[in-house]
């Protein structure tokens, strides 16, 4: 087993120390905090160590299970996780999948995916299934999460994740939206979701504004 550092890992204060996030049997670890996890067939990377806090973590099952009276591999797409990371060792866990038709079967009904800390206690994770053009699309993983993160208003500052739209809109139990946060955090949001093109433009615009 590899394992790998993020950003901001190194640089932590003395009372605020690593984790280790890792994987359960067969389950790859794709991508983390908008990165992808370089991991091959014969370097495969099964755990990151992370500040503790909130991190986007994109993980899919891959293994060989029986099918019949052979073998063969079963893949899913990836599912990625808006994670509150302990300050513990943890690992993300799947009930145990012995056949094809059994994996078949679990994903098709949802995956029960678990988050199983050192102290033995076990977390529920919620999960958002990525779906790309194709399985093929699912190899640009950085691509794909990008485009979930601009459609969401999610960027990463420091190391973290942070969904900008719950710091910049709220709604009342009537329903009402109120816009709040300061002016920076509303150009943090939209910006976030701009395309490269509108990203293009705004910069642009703000040279503009600055030579006024």
């Amino acid at each position: 087993m590899k394992k790998i550092l993020f950003a901001g890992v190194m640089a932590l204060p003395l009372s605020l120390q690593a984790a280790t996030l890792s994987t359960g049997d067969n389950i790859e670890l794709m991508a983390v905090d908008g990165k992808k996890v370089e991991s091959t067939f014969w370097n495969p990377i099964e755990s990151v160590d992370l500040a503790p806090g909130k991190h986007q973590v994109v993980v899919r099952f891959d293994g060989e299970l029986k099918n019949g009276s052979k073998s063969k591999m079963y893949t899913t797409r990836p599912y990625l996780f808006e994670l509150q990371v302990p300050e513990q060792d943890s690992v993300i866990m799947l009930p145990r999948l012995n056949s094809v038709t059994q994996a078949k079967a679990h994903f098709e009904r949802g995956p029960e995916w678990k988050l199983e800390l050192s102290d033995g206690s076990v977390r529920a994770l919620n999960y958002v299934p990525l779906h790309g053009k194709g399985f093929i699309a699912h190899k640009d993983i950085e691509g794909l999460v990008a485009e979930y993160n601009r459609q969401h208003g999610i960027t990463f500052e420091q190391g973290y994740a942070v969904d900008l739209k719950k710091a910049a809109v709220e709604v009342t139990d009537k329903g009402e939206v109120k816009i709040t946060g300061d002016a920076l955090a509303q150009l943090k949001l939209w910006y976030s979701k701009a395309n490269a093109e509108e990203k293009a433009a705004f910069q642009q615009w703000a040279k503009e504004q600055d030579a006024l």
